[in-house]
């Protein structure tokens, strides 16, 4: 594939598409965990997603191993990378590096939950001036499908991935872009259990055959029955050691003492996974730059780099988190879907990729459009580093906590 067929394809075709077949890296058969989601009611189990999908003619059990919000997450994280290797993606930065914080150094328009529009990046300066109040956050906040010129030029993945002004004018009313590019890793032909809960209404809940074991042997031999008092001078054997509001609590809530062998309804096995990939060409149609060729030229620049981040993420490969660590299961080549469906296989390979998405950058800076081969880079407000420090403080201290807290989403946007 070179730019003129990628623009030929972006001005007339629907999209282009993959279905490519996974397996554990284990093997076929080997137990995967997809994350986890909190249940329903108080203090409900963690559980999978599942649902039935029509595949080949029958209905199946599948269990989502990889939201869309997740993989959009880790296809940025890949073009991070691609980024520090030097592919000139334009980006924000956020610049902590002298902001005297443990472990944090900078934050991207590509690690932000809401991208460019993030309360980070609104929260800091450019040149001494609020971010959004900047020539740049202006052109960022007027952003619109008509003109998404600010966008391409300054953050472009949050044109592929979607982002939405939410704090913007109009009550959160502001800018708001759909993604162009879906990505979700799926378990096909899951091994299910079905019990009915609820005889009133019928609903059933789903669990997996799966079962996830855990237990810890202490090896101090700290046993539950020993008295602990925990407080605001951390814990203690007596009630006064343990300073103000010290209350009565087990070894484990402490962390010492054995934990008692557990068994969950988590994990699963499958016939195989699949990683589902559409970069929709009618998606970027909608969004225009400032002219016809610079529409060209920005919607061929924007699907070169959804090619780079799929590329990418094969090349570094499906470790999605402990215990799913997938494989491809042979290579299927992606396919370019026409207007009545039709589809051919299409070939591309990480250099053709990344060829591919630097000669659309250079074809984008013919045709007017200013994109920066460069970050943006910003300095966080004072009371931004003043909330993370105080965050920081307080869990050190063990005093802070989350309310809104959930599991293991991959959760993203």
């Amino acid at each position: 594939m070179d730019i003129e067929t990628l623009h030929r394809m972006v001005a007339g075709d629907a999209a282009l598409r993959r279905r490519q077949r996974l397996q554990p890296v284990g093997g076929q058969g080997d137990k995967i965990f997809p994350p986890t989601y909190p249940g329903e009611g108080r203090n409900p189990p963690p559980r999978h997603v599942y649902e039935r999908r029509r595949l080949n003619g029958r209905d199946v059990w599948c269990v989502l191993v990889d939201s869309v919000q997740s993989q959009a997450n880790r296809l940025e994280e890949c073009l991070l990378q691609a980024i520090g290797e030097g592919l000139p993606i334009p980006h924000v930065v956020v610049d902590f590096s002298d902001a005297g914080l443990d472990g944090l150094t900078r934050i991207t328009s590509l690690d932000a939950p809401h991208r460019v529009y993030d309360a980070i990046l609104r929260d800091s300066l450019l040149d001494g001036t609020p971010f959004m109040a900047s020539a740049d956050g202006m052109r960022l906040s007027k952003a619109s499908a008509e003109d998404a010129s600010a966008l391409l030029e300054l953050s472009p993945t949050a044109l592929l991935f979607g982002a939405w002004h939410s704090t913007g004018e109009g009550g959160g009313l502001g800018a708001k872009f759909a993604r162009c590019l879906v990505s979700e890793i799926v378990g096909v032909d899951v091994p299910m259990e079905e019990y009915v809960t609820n005889p009133r209404t019928g609903e059933v809940d789903i669990r997996t055959a799966g079962r996830r074991t855990g237990s810890r042997i202490d090896p101090l031999g700290v046993l539950r029955k020993v008295e602990v008092f925990k407080g605001g001078d951390g814990w203690s054997t007596t009630e006064d050691g343990a300073g103000k509001k010290a209350k009565k609590v087990r070894p484990s809530e402490i962390n010492h003492g054995n934990i008692a062998p557990s068994i969950q309804p988590l994990g699963v096995t499958c016939d195989h996974a699949e990683h589902g990939f559409v970069l929709s060409f009618a998606a970027l149609r909608r969004l225009r730059f400032g002219g016809p060729d610079r529409d060209a030229a920005g919607r061929a620049l924007l699907a070169a780099l959804g090619l780079v981040a799929l590329a990418e993420q094969d090349a570094r490969g499906y470790a999605l988190r402990s215990r799913c660590d997938l494989v491809c299961d042979g290579r299927t080549p992606l396919e370019r879907v026409t207007p009545d469906g039709a589809a051919e296989p299409v070939t591309l390979d990480r250099v053709t990729a990344q060829a591919l998405y630097r000669a659309a950058f250079d074809a984008a800076q013919a045709a007017g459009l200013s994109l920066r081969a460069e970050p943006l880079r910003l300095t966080p407000q004072d009371k931004l580093v003043e909330i993370v420090r105080r965050s920081q403080d307080l869990a050190l201290s063990g005093e802070g906590g989350d309310d809104d807290a959930a599991g293991d989403h991959g959760a993203g946007s």
